[in-house]
């Protein structure tokens, strides 16, 4: 070990060479900038070499520092990367999942005693997220994503893919106003997602139908709520079958065509890319493929 530098040297090296310069490595690694400058010229007395020329205004690697730091930025990589590992490894029986709210309560909720019988050891955590997660703060292991799969910054697993069928309250239609074709739906108000305005729009071509004679009716911020909203007979709602089986089985709501939109839209189980899977992960993973795969 009188081989090796001083572990808090390499640090103030490293960080120093990543800024090029010793206040902002100082800033980093909240010392002062003349004690970046000592550890460094330790290092550098240690190792009998000059690792940077310094200028008024910054510092640059030698040759020598050039070809060390690359082996050091490994290095560092590999301890952090073995910290993460360990510290996972202790909560191999927890996961904490994020998911939107609709697929939270309409898909997820009603599966998760199947869940619990098959792992029951695994203690799982499960937040509503509307939004992309940041998984490098660590409040999240996995979530559950609808979307086409191109996220740069996390590994997307397919899980299956959205189609939307129209969707209303028996009570909705009418004695004299029965809706056995597709284009008897005219005669009724169409619910929208406002950020998914194309939906009605693609469903009504992909069925030879001319969407300008078709009644526009209210608008809702998300497909959970227009469901919800067809479900009280304010109008038909495109819907994910899946997602509304609590409302189709209790009479609420009924599918009126087996004409399937496919939005180019699926679900995607998430998590941070490269990062090894723990037991509840992979354990978590296998479950809900093969649920999504049951129907």
């Amino acid at each position: 070990m009188n081989r090796l530098p001083p572990l808090n040297s390499l640090k103030c090296f490293e960080s120093a060479a990543r800024h090029g310069s010793f206040n902002k490595a100082a800033q980093e690694l909240n010392v002062t900038p003349s004690a970046i400058s000592h550890q460094i010229k330790g290092l550098e007395s240690f190792l009998g070499i000059e690792l940077f020329r310094r200028t008024k205004r910054k510092v640059v690697l030698t040759e020598a520092g050039e070809n060390y730091i690359k082996p050091i930025k490994q290095i560092f990589q590999q301890l952090e990367q073995a910290t993460a590992d360990l510290k996972s490894a202790q909560h191999a029986g927890s996961l904490k999942l994020a998911v939107a709210p609709s697929f939270l309560t309409r898909w997820l909720m009603p599966r998760m005693e199947r869940f619990q019988a098959r792992y029951p050891d695994i203690e799982i955590e499960i937040r509503s997220s509307m939004g992309l997660i940041d998984f490098s703060l660590g409040e999240i292991d996995m979530a559950v994503y609808f979307g086409n799969g191109e996220w740069s910054d996390v590994e997307a697993h397919y899980l299956r893919p959205i189609r939307l069928a129209p969707v209303c309250s028996p009570k909705l239609i009418k004695p004299g106003q029965p809706i056995n074709e597709p284009e008897d739906m005219r005669l009724y108000p169409l619910l929208h997602v406002s950020k998914r305005s194309d939906e009605w729009h693609d469903w009504l071509v992909q069925n030879d139908l001319d969407p300008k004679v078709f009644r526009r009716g209210l608008m809702f911020s998300s497909g959970s709520l227009t469901a919800g909203a067809a479900a009280q007979g304010l109008g038909i709602a495109l819907a994910d079958v899946s997602l509304v089986t609590p409302e189709i089985e209790s009479g609420q709501l009924q599918v009126l065509f087996d004409k399937q939109l496919d939005t180019n839209r699926s679900f995607y189980l998430v998590f941070e890319k490269k990062r090894a899977l723990t037991p509840a992960m992979a354990a978590f993973k296998e479950w809900i493929i093969e649920e999504m795969n049951d129907g």
